[in-house]
């Protein structure tokens, strides 16, 4: 049902950029546009031109709010407070070895910067020399 609405949706706008390119300007602002004859000249052609745009313009937002309970429905409802609390345990620091009964996670960001063959222990700052 989504992927029916979702290509009528998608037709309609299409139709109603291109109903909206083919009316005549009546703006004049600068000049441009709106030139003299034309097959879609008078008005009658102007006044169904607004109409179809306006029924267009409708359906579009018809369509646009269909989509979005449709997309509602499949979402299941969540809440902050609907989620498990994180866990309050303190940050494995590198180097270090987890509490009995815990594993070291793995994945981070550390992990990726280290380089095979090298240990984990941190490295200590050298002394400054000569003085």
């Amino acid at each position: 049902m989504q992927t029916v609405l979702l290509v009528i949706h998608l037709m309609i706008a299409a139709a109603l950029v291109a109903v909206v390119l083919v009316q005549r300007s009546e703006g004049g602002a600068l000049g441009i546009g709106g030139g003299g004859g034309g097959f879609m000249s008078g008005r009658g052609a102007a006044n169904a031109m607004t109409r179809l745009t306006a029924y267009l313009a409708a359906a579009f937002f018809a369509s646009s709010i269909g989509l979005t309970l449709i997309a509602n429905q499949t979402i299941a409802a969540r809440s902050v407070f609907d989620t498990p609390a994180a866990s309050t345990t303190a940050p494995a620091v590198p180097g270090t070895t987890p509490p009995a009964g815990q594993t070291a996670p793995r994945g981070g960001v550390l992990d990726k910067l280290q380089v095979p063959g090298q240990g984990q222990a941190p490295v200590a700052p050298r002394a400054p020399q000569g003085q």
